[in-house]
């Protein structure tokens, strides 16, 4: 009978071990001693490991898409009622000091309270043209420790009707 040539030293670590696997687990123990483990014994619980780092780094991706979404949300809705309250105290039946509290209003209701603190209104003129600047000034949405801390600052302008 004709032996074939071996494909290296991986192939004949690996025919000792075939071979070993049914004599007991002696010949399997001294195979492993001697350095032949097999590939699929070498990565044993390495699936466990790739899964809590990709986990891991998923899990704070996440939550820097969700800080993100979370400050554009306050973003926009501070400079609608920026622009909303600057409206509403430039028409021709109200007050300047009207428009601030149309802008708490509006920011009580679309993102809480605690935005509201700072609201000021301004009324310049422009030649012939009076206009309304509302400014509102909030802390930026932090969830948990991750996040910048600082203050938004949003302003609306409105023409004063009459």
């Amino acid at each position: 009978m004709a032996r074939r040539a071996s494909a290296g030293p991986r192939s004949e670590q690996r025919s000792i071990l075939n071979r070993t696997r049914g004599l007991g687990t002696a010949w399997a123990d001294r195979a492993r001693l001697a350095g032949w483990e097999s590939r699929a014994d070498q990565e044993r619980g390495s699936a466990v490991v790739d899964f809590v780092l990709v986990s891991g780094l998923l899990t704070l991706l996440f939550l820097g898409v969700l800080q993100l979404t979370l400050i554009l949300h306050v973003r926009n809705s501070l400079i609608d009622a920026a622009s909303s309250g600057a409206r509403y105290g430039a028409l021709a039946d109200r007050v300047p000091r009207d428009a601030v509290g149309r802008a708490r209003e509006l920011i009580s209701d679309a993102v809480g309270a605690g935005f509201a603190q700072d609201v000021t209104v301004e009324e310049t003129r422009e030649g012939e043209v009076r206009l309304i600047t509302v400014t509102i000034r909030a802390p930026f949405p932090v969830i948990g420790l991750l996040g910048p801390d600082r203050t938004l600052e949003v302003s609306g302008h409105a023409e004063r009707v009459g």
